[in-house]
This record gives structure tokens, C-alpha cells and sequence, in this order.
């Protein structure tokens, strides 16, 4: 099956985001040996979930006018809107505002400081179909 089983986060300066990251989902970051890497631990072994690591960014910032070019990982938070407060407190700006995903929960997608798209999901089984205009 092609699970995920690994992420990576691109980074132009990897302090500003192991920061960002770190408070808001309480991850955390452990450089891995002496080259520029960093390990990431999303939460603990009796959790389902997948780690990551973070390394410098190759070849410059994505422009912001730039389509989505790569996999978004969203991660499960207790509240969207604390967590979207929070990223937009710490740099993040939001690049799809909160959404209802009928019968799983509640979606909304934030880019980092160095403009990477996250995407933050509320579970919620009585999330609603939107209303279509």
C-alpha cells in the first residue's frame, strides 16, 4: 500500500520553523548527526501518526503566486480555530479558511513562515456538507 510514512519540511531558515512547528503542535526536533537535518517527532508511539524530518530549503522561497507543487500532511488538532489563531500569532498566514469536510471534521490549510501549506483538522463526525451558492 502506499502509505505515508515520512514527511519532509523545506526550510529557508529551520530555526524560524522548528519554532513555529514546535509550539504550535508540540512537535519535536533533534538534529541528526552533524549534517543539517533535523528529526521530527509528531507525538509519541502509542498514537497513530508519522514522523518527519526538516532541512534547508535548495533553490529559494516558492513564490507566493506559485500553485501548490507538493504534498500537503495535515495534522489532527483539538480546535481549528485555536490552532489558525495561533499559526497567524507566529507568522503563518491562512491559505484555505476553515471548512467543514462532511462526517470527519473540520479543515483548513495555514502556510508557515518560510510558506509551506499545513493542513489542520479538527475530527468532528457531524461536520456539515457545505452550503453550495
Amino acid at each position: 500500500m502506499g502509505r505515508i510514512i515520512h514527511f519532509e519540511i523545506h526550510a529557508s531558515e529551520p530555526q524560524t520553523l522548528i519554532d513555529f512547528y514546535t509550539e504550535l503542535l508540540g512537535w519535536t526536533f533533534s538534529r541528526w548527526g552533524e549534517v543539517d537535518y533535523w528529526v521530527i517527532t509528531t507525538g509519541g508511539p502509542d498514537r497513530p501518526g508519522i514522523d518527519g524530518g526538516l532541512l534547508p530549503r535548495r533553490g529559494g522561497r516558492p513564490a507566493e503566486t506559485a500553485a501548490v507543487n507538493a504534498f500537503i500532511c495535515t495534522a489532527e488538532v483539538e480546535s481549528v480555530d485555536q490552532a489558525v489563531a495561533l499559526a497567524t500569532a507566529r507568522g503563518g498566514i491562512v491559505a484555505f479558511p476553515k471548512a467543514p469536510v462532511p462526517g470527519v471534521g473540520w479543515l483548513a490549510y495555514v502556510k508557515d513562515p518560510d510558506g509551506n501549506i499545513v493542513g489542520l483538522l479538527e475530527p468532528d463526525a457531524d461536520a456539515p456538507t457545505p452550503e453550495m451558492p
